[in-house]
């Protein structure tokens, strides 16, 4: 069995080339990336990694996030980080960023979901697999409960107590990666990791 424990020092783990490399090409705080999936994977083997950098437009703020997947022979390592505006700095408003990792076995990880987009379907070039794609995995640790009240269904009703409707889904997790706008690799990339996660579970 792997050794997970992790070394006070950081500096003593080392991630795989590959992965390290992603990291630093998404250009996201990447020394603080590295060290908290080094400081969540200790120097467990990895298998597999993608990692996805997205930009959002909150309002007036342009925000940035990255998710980082790491497979390992037993779980799956999801870090997510961005950052945000703290006004409560002594010299004004700071940049203050959230890393969270979680890690799930991989018998945990109940479906690997792939959604692909293909312009012209009539004329769909085989092996291509379209240009756009949603990867979402589900592993039913948490679930969100959405509640309403209850609708009645006679227009004369004058009120009551119909009670709650409701609908329970599981917080997965879900990323788009666009071919025109990250390019044809990084689809690539992000297909190649859902298939070997797809592999890996259900053993």
């Amino acid at each position: 069995m792997a050794d997970m424990s992790v070394p006070a020092d950081l500096t003593a783990i080392t991630l795989p080339d590959a992965l390290t490399a992603d990291i630093d090409r998404a250009g996201y705080y990447p020394a603080l990336v590295g060290d908290v999936v080094k400081a969540a994977l200790g120097t467990e083997k990895v298998f597999s990694h993608l990692v996805h950098q997205e930009t959002t437009f909150d309002q007036d703020a342009v925000r940035r996030h990255i998710t980082v997947f790491v497979r390992t022979g037993t779980r799956l390592l999801i870090a997510h980080a961005d950052d945000f505006a703290d006004p409560s700095g002594t010299t004004g408003t700071r940049e203050v960023a959230t890393a969270t990792t979680e890690c799930i076995p991989l018998s945990a990880v109940r479906g690997v979901m792939l959604t692909h987009v293909a312009d012209d379907p009539s004329n769909y070039v085989p092996g291509s697999l379209g240009r756009e794609m949603t990867l979402t995995i589900g592993w039913g640790a948490v679930s969100r409960v959405d509640l309403l009240p209850g609708q009645c269904g006679d227009p004369d009703c004058e009120g009551g107590d119909h009670g709650y409707e409701g609908t329970i889904a599981a917080d997965d997790i879900g990323l788009r990666i666009s071919a025109e706008a990250e390019g044809r690799a990084a689809l690539d990339r992000a297909i190649e990791f859902a298939r070997d996660l797809s592999s890996s579970i259900g053993h």
